[in-house]
């Protein structure tokens, strides 16, 4: 089963190549994912000076309505969801009873619903999972998926874009939208949700319409700016997953299904805090987190690496799956590179995303990790953020 993005024959059209972002549980489930425009530099360059925009086939969209869907929802995730107010977002956890994440959610309230962003290979399970625990609450959860569709827009300039380009509709206004905020606006004939998060150490924005809108909408953002046929401040850059991919990883911003998954504990994944609220009432799997956080610790935890500055340009990169070793006479494997990338902000040398045994977790450890025939030392950094503004 293959997840079509609307704007794939336009993206090609455009020299775009792709890559497949396959269901790490069934290699047939995928979204054709475009890996880059030809111009790396560029589209990375436009991310941290102007503005990037994104296609995003390989994220899903579920709308949970009905008047019992704030409490029933409160009981399940691990955020607190009762305060949330009307355009404000907050990122959960949907745990399993073994206190495993089956999805990792961004929630935004929306008036007569609650709208869940989440990997596109989550939305099926997420779905069948919650309805398993509704009785006669009043709530129904629905995939729309292929009826609404998103795009990413990431760089200084991209609130001030939306905004020269828009005319609003509800929420706040685009132009001072906060992190985690939300509002709906009209892009041409067009309804968009706007949801600020900032993945890449700038201003983000998910824009959300229906799937038909999606080449009107794109075409519109790419011809702003003083350099198309509308005045603005900025011009949208098209630019690739492998643009985004450094960005995140440079701003510390680990993804489901690539640098923990199904199988991983809340505590492991780096973003607990984010994730969690240790204040609110039962929810499920929250006994497990509860003994997590007050009696032990993970056997593992994701951590971010920075390879030696010295380390030689030829040095193959390191890739995701390679073995990462504990240093000393007698290295042993302690883990694996869940993402790696070669930072511009840190002087083009790579950096890793980890999943590594909590006694190699600590900052300051020095590991070993495989690059090719070789073996490159690389320090556990405090945070996974290895660049922020």
């Amino acid at each position: 089963m293959t997840l079509h993005s609307p704007l794939l024959p336009a993206l090609l059209a455009r020299g775009g190549s792709t890559l497949p972002y396959a269901d790490p549980g069934d290699p047939t489930r995928f979204a054709q994912v475009v890996d880059t425009f030809g111009a790396l530099e560029l589209e990375y360059a436009a991310l941290r000076r102007s503005c990037a925009l994104f296609d995003r086939p390989q994220r899903g969209t579920i709308l949970v309505r009905g008047a019992d869907r704030v409490e029933f929802l409160n009981r399940m995730l691990t955020q607190e969801l009762k305060d949330l107010r009307p355009f404000a977002s907050r990122h959960a956890f949907w745990l399993n009873r073994r206190g495993r994440i089956d999805a990792d959610l961004r929630v935004t309230a929306l008036g007569d619903h609650l709208r869940f962003d989440l990997d596109a290979h989550a939305v099926r399970r997420t779905i069948e999972t919650l309805r398993s625990y509704l009785f006669a609450e009043d709530v129904e959860l629905v995939d729309a998926t292929e009826s609404l569709h998103r795009l990413g827009l990431h760089g200084p300039g991209a609130a001030a874009l939306v905004a020269g380009l828009s005319s609003p509709v509800a929420g706040p206004a685009a132009a001072e939208l906060g992190d985690r905020e939300a509002c709906a606006v009209r892009i041409g004939g067009d309804e968009v949700l706007v949801e600020r998060d900032d993945a890449c150490a700038e201003i983000g924005l998910d824009l959300t319409c229906a799937a038909e809108a999606v080449p009107r909408v794109y075409e519109a953002l790419l011809a702003s700016g003083p350099d198309g046929g509308r005045a603005g401040p900025a011009r949208a850059h098209p630019a690739g997953w492998h643009a985004y991919n450094i960005a995140r990883m440079e701003a510390g911003t680990p993804l489901y299904n690539l640098d923990f998954g199904p199988e991983s504990l809340p505590h492991e994944t780096g973003v607990l805090r984010d994730r969690v609220s240790f204040k609110k009432g039962c929810y499920l799997g929250q006994e497990i987190v509860a003994r997590m956080e007050s009696l032990g610790h993970p056997k593992q935890r994701l951590v971010a690496l920075r390879f030696e500055g010295d380390a030689d340009p030829e040095l193959p990169q390191p890739v995701s799956g390679a073995e990462t070793f504990s240093s000393g006479d007698a290295p042993k494997v302690c883990g694996q590179v869940t993402s790696s990338a070669i930072s511009p902000m840190l002087g083009a040398v790579p950096v890793c995303f980890a999943m590594v045994r909590f006694a190699q977790a600590t900052p300051g450890t020095r590991l070993l990790v495989a690059a090719g025939d070789q073996r490159v030392a690389a320090t556990v950094q405090p945070a996974l953020a290895f660049y922020t503004k």
